[in-house]
Order: C-alpha cells, then sequence, then structure tokens
C-alpha cells in the first residue's frame, strides 16, 4: 500500500475512534489533529539536550522505529470555559483531563492493534506520568514529539500551540511503518514570541510560576498538587491546572 494512502488511512481511524468515543456530559472533543515525524529526525536526539540527557529516542521503543504519529484533541470550548474563573482548576476540566487520557492509551491500543494487523509494529508510552515527580523531567515529552512531527509551536506558557488552539491533550506511538513526515509551521505561533504582543498566559497564572522568559516547574507542580488535593475523589490522580491556556488569544485558534 502506497505511504500516502496509508498515512490518509490512520489519519481517518484516529478522527473516527474519537468521533465515536464515548464521554461524559461536558467533555467531548473537537476534531483531531494528526502529524508524523520521520523517527531518525535529528531533532528527536537534539531533546537530550533541551528536556533531559535520558529523555528516549524513538528507537528507544522500538529499534526498527521509522515514523511517530502524533495527534492533538482539542477540548471542546466549554471544557476550556468551565477553567477560566477562579484559582482552582474546575471539576470539568479534571474530568476531561481523565477521560481524554484514557481514550489515548485505548485508541494508541487500537491504533497498535490495528497497525500490527497490516503487518506493521507499534509502541507506545501512557498519555501522563512518564515524568519524575522530583525533577519534574520527562522520559519522553508527547508535546516535543508532536512539535517535531509539525503539529504545533511552542508558547511561553510551554504549551504546544496548533492550528486548533493548546487546551486539549496529545498522544503519540512510534511505529516501523515509513510515513511521509508533515512539514513543520514556518512562522512562529506564539503572539509574544512572534512580535511580543502577547502575555495573557502569563497573567493568567494563579501562582507566580510562569514568567516571560523561563516556568518555574517545581511552583507549578505545587499549583497541580494543590488541586489533586481538592479534586479527591475523582477516579484518577488530577495534579493539574490549566489557567495559562484558558481564556488567552491561543485557546482554541493559532493567533
Amino acid at each position: 500500500m502506497e505511504v500516502l494512502l496509508m498515512e490518509e488511512k490512520i489519519i481517518k481511524m484516529i478522527k473516527n475512534y474519537v468521533a465515536a468515543y464515548p464521554h461524559s456530559e461536558g467533555t467531548g472533543w473537537k476534531e483531531p489533529l494528526v502529524a508524523f515525524a520521520a523517527a531518525g529526525d535529528p531533532l528527536f536526539r537534539e531533546l537530550r539536550k533541551i528536556v533531559q540527557p535520558a529523555h528516549a529516542l524513538p528507537q528507544d521503543f522500538l529499534p526498527a522505529a521509522r515514523s511517530v504519529i502524533t495527534y492533538f484533541l482539542p477540548f471542546r470550548d466549554p471544557v476550556a470555559e468551565s477553567n477560566i474563573a477562579g484559582r482552582h482548576c474546575s471539576r470539568t476540566w479534571a474530568v476531561a483531563y481523565i477521560e481524554t487520557n484514557r481514550m489515548i492509551g485505548e485508541l494508541n491500543a487500537y491504533l497498535q492493534q490495528q497497525l500490527e494487523v497490516l503487518g506493521f509494529e507499534a509502541e507506545h508510552l501512557p498519555a501522563t506520568y512518564n515524568f519524575d515527580k522530583k525533577t519534574l523531567l520527562s522520559g519522553w515529552s508527547h508535546r516535543s514529539a508532536a512539535y517535531i512531527a509539525g503539529l504545533g509551536t511552542f508558547g511561553i506558557n510551554h504549551m504546544l500551540i496548533t492550528s486548533k488552539g493548546c487546551c486539549g491533550r496529545i498522544g503519540s506511538l512510534v511505529t516501523d511503518l515509513e510515513l511521509k513526515p508533515t512539514p513543520r509551521p514556518e512562522e512562529e505561533y506564539c503572539l509574544y514570541k512572534s512580535d511580543g504582543s502577547c502575555g495573557d498566559c502569563v497573567e493568567r497564572c494563579v501562582n507566580e510560576a510562569l514568567f516571560y522568559d523561563h516556568l518555574d516547574k517545581q511552583q507549578c507542580y505545587r499549583m497541580c498538587l494543590e488541586n489533586n488535593e481538592r479534586l479527591q475523589g475523582l477516579e484518577s490522580e488530577t495534579d493539574i491546572c490549566g489557567k495559562c491556556m484558558v481564556g488567552v488569544a491561543c485557546s482554541h485558534i493559532k493567533p
């Protein structure tokens, strides 16, 4: 089967799966974005300098890796709107986080199975909790993989801004199927980085963790843990916040 046909097939699989996935009232997703990277892209090795020396390469999951499939699952607008007011994370945002993480795991398992049926191998990591809770360094960054694959560019809030904004979740998996890499954007999506005209995400930070030139990860994580404590009773951990992603120019669009 031609490469282009395989790309279209994978995109259709992901979009159809998300459209049919059950969700609680108030969650739900817009149509996903999908992008592909070459497993041998030198930027993956650069992550060992940018993120941490122990950051994994695609070949660490699958020695014969040839491509990385990445996708962005945009939240419906009401999910983001629910998290604008107040200091603490909304319950709706937390439930969307939990449900989306579950879906990413199940979607990746489905994609892995479908690729195996077609004669290819694939491996993936969980949607979250693949980081050290003391150093807050990730062993595999889904956001960085998505950047390399061309899904968007990073904002100063360290979130990936896609053509459908930054409010959502990212999944990725590695395969030995060769796919045509998606071109990376030539323009900068973050308004502050492009012309200094925005800084809404810095103003939105509720715990004095985000600045124009850096993110205090420990201070940020303290806020996430505060939210987790307040949201006890949900089925999974919710050490999250999201305040710097909502009510800003890049929440739902590329500004």
